[in-house]
């Protein structure tokens, strides 16, 4: 019997999902985030969820974490502070960035610019060179790099990057000064830019590593932490975190390359979504996760996410592997307002977040939410997470009317109002990751989970055409669904540089080989058995004098059967559908990258005993909620008592433990095999 356990910390809520891998029997909790200590709230879920399968601790086998711990550390400057070793000559690497100012034609004149994320004043440089080919044009000297390495002991940095020209060729002259800085600084983790980022471009690399310096003592403080805590409970399991490309590390590799897990939590919900539509047959899907505080939104083509190749966190774009995952300031605790000097109604980005939280949840909460609005349209029946949570629909009413009297039109229009507004922010994101990369979005499903995905999934699929319009099994609880259900993934890059019609396809081969044995025996290593390891690799191509890529997968298999033509066939492909065009130019092969991956699972879901269609015996009771204007009849159904091939005719409210789902008048929805709720229009 091997038991998985998925855990998403979220900034309101803790999610846990408990699945059992023999039969596909799952169990799901929801506790507070405790954000002071997310290990505290983790523990509560642990003891919660064990006593409700009956099983202890010790029976968890591998224990998968998604986490935004290194992404608040970014987002609230929170990151320790970072000592840059560099070459001679390059002291001003992360002030110059890439001369990149966002914003209209006069941004620049109002831009702050960012503050980098390690002071000059905590930037020392050394002496030595190595040149694009891997020489050395000058040696180290070992007396000037221990009187640098004297300084930044001196100004008290908490972790040290070293980031050299050229380094990403030949990481000799690091690795020598990266071993000074373990003897001068002990105890001080030391980051080496061509052990993070192999790849050219040095303010990319230094970036980059500087970034993971920067989280790398707040990610172990927290791993650690929660190691000890778990281990205290008897729990012997293997604990895995989430990477944002949607893969899994071990604990030990995420503390030491935590830039990889800076967008841990949102890839939970895509690689949720993913176990989802693959089993119920649903291959083409837009992901609408819907928080408290934010939405993120995704695009997954045949079953497969869009990856990236830069994680941005707030102003800050690293080169490390993520989902495609946009993020908009829109979910159920945003605040609506109405500014003085507009008065047009405003919707977020502010959000009432778990303290106070919204209006209804009568913790001190008095500014009008998304959360209120839904409360006063009906959308939101009063008791939640199965009646241990009642709403407190005065405070909402009292709230939302403040809105109402400051735009002058009457309660209900104001809600709706709220409702629409924070409805077209979500469409905007997905418009984003969908029309804007060349998808037509009406070739899609949406399926809306999070807490609040499910109330706004099907008027979102309405503005997009996107159909049908998902609630999928346990939506709350998803993202911890997606941890619990991922495979382990390790990757590595190396800069190629050369033009196509120079390259032998021997050549790659032979370079990529090597690379695929290095990350294979970082998975062994991790303890992932050699029969379930799969090797895939990417090739970063563009056209001659292009200053950016567009990554291909490919296999060795295809290389070898189609050779360099078949990568370039395949390029022209893929540029053309981004950007409606091709070139006569010669190719250039950039970057190469391997990855390995460990064995997917492939666990069951589990299907739902079979209905006439007449969902009557869910009904729970009669209800009356705002819809097109006017007040209307519904029905409110209990999720756990639906059955196969139940039809729902709307408007109706389908409650569970974790989520509520809305069935718009004009849609009807239909339960699946394995439980999910397709809406489509009537």
């Amino acid at each position: 019997m091997g038991y998985r356990l998925g855990v998403d910390v979220g900034g309101t809520f803790t999610d846990l999902l408990l699945f059992n891998t023999s039969n596909g029997a799952f169990w799901r909790h929801k506790t507070p985030s405790t954000p002071h200590d997310s290990s505290e709230g983790i523990l509560n879920g642990v003891t919660a969820i064990c006593a409700k399968a009956g099983i202890t601790t010790g029976d968890i086998d591998y224990f998968l974490h998604g986490t935004t711990v290194a992404t608040n550390a970014v987002l609230e400057g929170k990151g320790s502070r970072v000592g840059l070793v560099t070459t001679e000559g390059y002291r001003h690497i992360l002030q110059i960035a890439r001369s990149f100012v966002p914003g209209g034609l006069a941004g620049w004149i109002i831009w702050p610019k960012p503050t980098p994320l390690a002071a000059l004043e905590d930037t020392v440089t050394v002496k030595g060179r190595i040149d694009a080919e891997g020489g050395e044009v000058r040696p180290l000297d070992e007396a000037d790099i221990r009187t640098q390495l004297d300084v930044l002991k001196a100004q008290g940095v908490e972790a040290v990057t070293v980031s050299l020209i050229n380094a990403y060729v030949n990481g000799a002259h690091e690795a020598r000064v990266g071993e000074l800085a373990a003897e001068i600084l002990p105890g001080v983790p030391v980051s080496l830019s061509h052990q993070v980022l192999p790849e050219m471009q040095e303010y990319e690399r230094t970036l980059t590593t500087v970034a993971n310096a920067a989280v790398r003592p707040v990610v172990g403080r927290y791993v650690s932490n929660l190691r000890d805590r778990l281990a205290a409970e008897g729990m012997t399991g293997k604990l895995s975190l989430l990477r944002s490309d949607g893969g899994l590390m071990s604990a030990q590799k995420a503390e030491e390359h935590p830039v990889n897990i800076l967008m841990s939590g949102p890839a939970g919900g895509v690689t949720g979504a993913i176990w989802v539509g693959r089993n119920a047959g649903i291959r083409n899907i837009l992901t609408l996760d819907v928080g408290g505080t934010s939405t993120d939104v995704a695009l997954i083509e045949n079953l497969e996410p869009r990856r990236q190749r830069t994680t941005e966190v707030g102003h800050l774009s690293v080169r490390a592997s993520a989902l495609d995952v946009k993020t908009v300031g829109a979910g159920g605790g945003s605040i609506a307002y109405v500014p003085e000097l507009t008065k047009a109604l405003r919707v977020g980005p502010q959000s009432a977040g778990a303290v106070p939280g919204p209006a209804a949840y009568g913790k001190g909460g008095e500014l009008p939410t998304v959360t209120d609005a839904n409360v006063v349209l009906g959308y939101l029946p009063e008791n939640l997470l199965g009646g241990t949570f009642r709403l407190d629909r005065e405070a909402s009413t009292k709230a939302v009317q403040t809105i109402a009297d400051a735009l002058g039109i009457d309660l209900m229009a104001a809600a709706r109002g709220i409702i629409d507004i924070v409805n077209e922010n979500m469409f905007g994101a997905l418009r984003m990751i969908s029309v804007q990369q060349g998808y037509d979005p009406r070739h899609f499903a949406l399926m809306g989970f999070g807490g609040a995905g499910p109330l706004h999934v099907n008027a979102i699929a309405r503005l997009l055409g996107a159909w049908p319009a998902v609630s999928p099994v346990s939506p709350g609880v998803l993202c911890a669904l997606g941890d619990a259900t991922t495979r382990m993934r390790t990757e590595t890059a190396r800069s190629f540089s050369r033009l196509a019609t120079q390259t032998e396809a021997s050549e790659l081969i032979a370079i990529l080989a090597e690379m695929a044995a290095q990350t294979r025996g970082e998975l062994l290593s991790d303890g992932v058995p050699e029969d379930e390891i799969t090797t895939e690799f990417e090739v970063d191509v563009r056209y001659a004098g292009q200053a950016f890529e567009v990554p291909l997968t490919i296999s060795a298999e295809v290389l070898e059967a189609d050779g360099i033509a078949g990568i370039l066939a395949r390029f022209d492909a893929e540029h053309k559908r981004l950007f409606t065009f091709n070139m006569d130019t010669p190719h250039e092969i950039v970057n190469l990258r391997a990855v390995a991956l460990g064995r997917a699972l492939d666990l069951p879901a589990a299907e739902l005993p079979k209905g006439d269609g007449n969902s009557a015996a869910a009904k729970m009771r009669d209800h009356t909620l705002w819809m097109d204007g006017r007040e209307q009849a519904a029905v409110i159904y209990d999720r756990a008592k639906l059955r196969a091939g139940d039809v729902i005719p709307g408007p109706a409210i389908v409650c569970e433990m974790d989520s509520t789902t809305l069935i718009e008048s004009g849609c009807v929805g239909t339960v699946d095999a394995v439980g999910n709720i397709l809406i489509n229009l009537a």
